[in-house]
Parts: structure tokens; C-alpha cells; sequence
């Protein structure tokens, strides 16, 4: 009974399967890869490009976060294990010497005191500034830190100390820069085109309009770029020094060093341990947002002026051929006139 049972299943399956179309797996497949291609070219347009750098530095921040944090840190503990043996070998150095001998006294302070900063030091130069890891590697500072690596910015107040940390570090700039090259063209051109579009509208209700007259192609002069540019890092330098409390001069620093990929890290929004710490982190959000949309304007400047040099190149270029032209017609007449008085003179001496 079991045997016919099985043999009736395996009948009615290869029934179904012989039932099945033949192109349907490659269908399938073709429907997958139009999906693939459509991702693609979505991804190489300007919202996807923009959608995918960001995601790029959340997938990094969260990376860097789970890389550094679960690190075990030893620069709290080695800090405190310096002050406990400086403060054991200046309880030593009261008791060995005797009240009434200041000057060994004075020099062996001098000397304890002295190894006890050089050692401090040296642990600060690598990065420690009495925080611990997970306030140092936190969300917004994380990101800030991805968009200093692809944006090759590099201001150096935050670096990786694990090993896993620098080798993420490399592959993250490997295959991030490349992608924020690609953000600042297509970024560019879009910011270019939009700002182009509003100059002419400007421009044409700032004129006469002339129903006989054909439309003419309007270039955006560099000037215009420039006052973009100045009013973007003015209003940045009033923010950081309202925040911060910097002088303006160096709040205008800090934008030009960043919006120009300089990145000294001398100044750093959200540095100040005093400060508290959710206002650390919305600075560092708005910072990010400033400087991701301050590139894209530098891209959209270049393209702007890069459109203007291509038009006064081929206008230099046209008046120069002009030049050499009525040059050559010139010397040509001067020729020409040299000859005529050169056989007038030979006919009057014969």
C-alpha cells in the first residue's frame, strides 16, 4: 500500500514538474539582474550618491564604535598606576630626607615630579584626555571621524589605537574616498544646475525682456561663486564662535582649514571636556552637516568656474586667432605697398 503511495507521489510530482515552464528560472534571473542594473544606476545618481556616503559613514561609525570599545583599555589604568607611584616616592623622599636639608629635599621633589610629567606626557600625546573609551567613540564623533577619513580631511584628534581599528581604518579610505570623489562630482553638478537656474531667473528679472531677441547662454560669473563661498564660512565662523566661544578669527580658521580638506586638528568642535557631553555631540552632528554640504559647494563652485574658464579660454583663443589674422592682413598691405613703391622707384631710374 506505502510502495503505491509513493509511486502515485512521484507520479503527480514529475507530472507538476513537467508542467513547470522552461524559461521561468530564467526569468527569474533576468528579473534579478534588471534589478541590479537599476540599483546600479540609482546608486550613480545624485540622491544616490548622497543616500549612499551617508550610509557609508553609519555603517563605518558603527564599525569603528564596536572595533574600539570592545578594546580593552589600558590608559586609565596606567595614569593611575603613575600617580600612585609618584605619590609613594614623594611620601619616601619627606621621610628620607630630614626637615632641616632643603636643598637634597627640593631636588628630589624636583626630580620625582619631573619623571611624573614626562610620563603623563607622553601617555597624552597618544591620544588620552581623561575620558574613557566610550564617551570618546561615541555616535556623532564616530562619524565625524569616517567623514575626516574619506573626505581626506584628517583632523587627528581622534585616531584608532587597536590594531583591528588601523586596519578597518585602510579599508575604510580604500573604498570611501573613491565613493566621496564620486559624491563631489555628481553633488557638484546638481548644486551647479540648481544655482544656475536661479542666477538666470535673477538675471532676467533684473533686465528688460526682449520678445525679438533669442535667449542667450548665461554663465555664472566667479564672483558669484566667491560671495557664496565667503557668506557660507561667514555664517559658519558666527556659529562655531556663538558655541564654542573661539575668537571669530578662529572659528573662520577652522571652516576655511576644513571646506579646503587642510584639517590641522588644532581646533575640533566638541573637543572641550569641560562642556557637557550632549551638547559635545549635537555640535559634532552640525558639524558633520556643515562640512558635508560645505564640499558640495566647493564642488559646485569648481564646476561653475571651470564652465566660465572653458568661456573666456575660447573667447582668448578667438580674439587671438583675430589678432594673428588682422596681423597677417596688415603685414600682407605692408608688403604689398613695399612692392608698389619698390617698382614705382626702378620705373622712374629708367
Amino acid at each position: 500500500m506505502e510502495r503505491t503511495r509513493s509511486i502515485s507521489r512521484s507520479r503527480t510530482s514529475s507530472r507538476y514538474n513537467y508542467n513547470v515552464p522552461k524559461g521561468t528560472g530564467r526569468r527569474h534571473k533576468e528579473k534579478l539582474k534588471d534589478c541590479c542594473r537599476k540599483m546600479v544606476a540609482f546608486m550613480c545618481t545624485q540622491v544616490g550618491v548622497g543616500a549612499l556616503i551617508i550610509g557609508y559613514t553609519i555603517i563605518g561609525a558603527v564599525a569603528f564604535i564596536h572595533v574600539e570599545t570592545s578594546a580593552r583599555n589600558t590608559e586609565v589604568s596606567e595614569v593611575v598606576a603613575i600617580r600612585n607611584k609618584t605619590l609613594k616616592m614623594l611620601f619616601n623622599a619627606v621621610m628620607k630626607n630630614n626637615i632641616f636639608d632643603h636643598r637634597q629635599f627640593n631636588f628630589d621633589i624636583d626630580h620625582i615630579l619631573k619623571n611624573h610629567q614626562a610620563n603623563v606626557i607622553e601617555i597624552f600625546k597618544h591620544g588620552y584626555d581623561e575620558r574613557p573609551v566610550e564617551e570618546v567613540w561615541s555616535f556623532p564623533a564616530a562619524l565625524m571621524f569616517c567623514l575626516s577619513i574619506i573626505t581626506m580631511v584628517g583632523y587627528g584628534n581622534m585616531v584608532p589605537k587597536t590594531k583591528e581599528g588601523k586596519i578597518l581604518t585602510m579599508v575604510y579610505a580604500l573604498f570611501g574616498i573613491p565613493l566621496y570623489i564620486l559624491y563631489f562630482m555628481n553633488m557638484g553638478k546638481i548644486l551647479a544646475g540648481s544655482f544656475k537656474w536661479i542666477y538666470r531667473r535673477i538675471y532676467e528679472c533684473s533686465t528688460e525682456k526682449d520678445e525679438n531677441r533669442t535667449r542667450k547662454k548665461i554663465i555664472v560669473p566667479s564672483t558669484a561663486c566667491l560671495w557664496v563661498i565667503f557668506a557660507y564660512i561667514l555664517t559658519g565662523a558666527i556659529m562655531l564662535s556663538e558655541w564654542e566661544k573661539w575668537d571669530f578669527l578662529d572659528s573662520a580658521y577652522f571652516c576655511v582649514t576644513s571646506l579646503g580638506k587642510v584639517g590641522f586638528g588644532d581646533l575640533v568642535p566638541g573637543a572641550d571636556v569641560n562642556a557637557s557631553n550632549h551638547g559635545n555631540q549635537t555640535k559634532l552632528v552640525i558639524n558633520f552637516v556643515y562640512i558635508l554640504l560645505g564640499l558640495g559647494l566647493v564642488a559646485m563652485c569648481y564646476n561653475l568656474m571651470k564652465e566660465e574658464i572653458k568661456v573666456k579660454l575660447k573667447e582668448m583663443n578667438e580674439d587671438f586667432n583675430q589678432c594673428l589674422e588682422d596681423t597677417k592682413f596688415k603685414f600682407l598691405n605692408c608688403c604689398k605697398r613695399c612692392k608698389r613703391r619698390n617698382d614705382s622707384f626702378y620705373d622712374d631710374e629708367y
